[in-house]
């Protein structure tokens, strides 16, 4: 069994199938990681470009780090210095990959959308590290990862994501990759940061952090995103911290084993405060180490790596 399609661009579209295959395989990636030395000659001979429109550090350093462990030859190219910057088209960026010869493209940008335009113009494989609002596939992949190393098992978890749900492609994509799971999804942030269609999407919705929160087995806490913010959406960033955002109170209504996450980069006395960033419960480093586990296993499952090369 594998993936069915010669791409990743979301886990809206992804069958339970895919995840377990992609979570199975992030299993033996994670392996690899703990070895003296990281390499395995699984994609040697392969060649993947990061292709970044927005600036990135987590995830385009572990796609490169990937790639390197995988023994594939990676290319990062920053548009800031690219022929972007000459007025160079998407589709004519593309077409320069696709004359180069290169086996996958990571690629992350500021509209939605793009990489199902890449996709459907490149013979390459192509991985969404996150366009617009829409999607943010392998993050949320990293994140059930986590969630499934503490606790066994998906279903019938309660797994509270915090924040700025409107501008969060993570948010979305963990809400779809979660419900097919079968986890049990709450939702809460300010009302103009909670979309309407939400509801729709089979999670519950509070404007109140402590009903989200409540009996949760994982608090997810979102980025407030400074940058994508209109004016008049909250007043200050100090009454967000005050009414939404995650301390030591808000998780003691959580369960006694729950675990903390948080995508980063992190606003600290923002949406989340210092104590419980770096408390017991926070697995927010681990969600790093494990991000390369599973951008590895998505490398592996695309360019076609031998089972029998994946470990050795």
């Amino acid at each position: 069994m594998g993936l069915r399609g010669k791409d990743v661009l979301g886990l809206e579209d992804m069958t339970v199938e895919e995840i377990e295959l992609i979570l199975q395989t992030a299993e033996s990636m994670r392996e690899i990681m703990t070895r003296m030395i990281k390499k395995v000659p699984t994609l040697r001979g392969k060649s993947i470009v990061n292709l970044f429109y927005e600036p990135s550090t987590r995830t385009r350093s572990s796609f490169e780090l990937a790639s390197k462990y995988m023994s594939a030859d990676s290319v990062n190219i920053a548009t800031s210095t690219s022929s972007v910057q000459k007025g160079e088209s998407l589709l004519d960026t593309a077409r320069t990959l696709q004359a180069m010869g290169i086996d996958l493209v990571v690629i992350r940008h500021q509209s939605s959308g793009v990489p199902h335009f890449l996709a459907r113009h490149l013979d390459a494989s192509v991985i969404n590290a996150g366009d617009g609002m829409h999607e943010h596939p392998t993050q949320a992949l990293l994140d059930m990862f986590t969630i499934k190393q503490h606790k066994g098992d998906l279903r019938g978890l309660r797994v509270a994501i915090i924040g700025d749900i409107l501008h969060s492609r993570v948010a979305r994509s963990n809400i779809w990759g979660l419900t097919k799971m079968g986890a049990q999804v709450a939702v809460a942030g300010p009302a103009t940061l909670l979309p309407p269609e939400m509801a729709d999407l089979g999670v519950a919705c509070y404007d109140r952090v402590e009903d989200a929160v409540a009996g949760a087995d994982v608090v997810n806490v979102l980025r407030l995103q400074l940058e994508r913010q209109r004016k008049g959406l909250f007043p200050t960033t100090r009454e967000y911290a005050h009414y939404w955002g995650v301390n030591r109170r808000v998780l003691s209504l959580a369960k006694p084993d729950h675990i903390l996450l948080h995508p980063g980069p992190m606003n600290r006395g923002v949406e989340i405060s210092t104590d419980v960033a770096d408390g017991n419960g926070s697995v927010i480093e681990e969600q790093v180490t494990n991000g390369v586990a599973v951008r590895m296993a998505l490398l592996y499952l695309l360019l076609g790596g031998k089972s029998d090369e994946a470990v050795n």
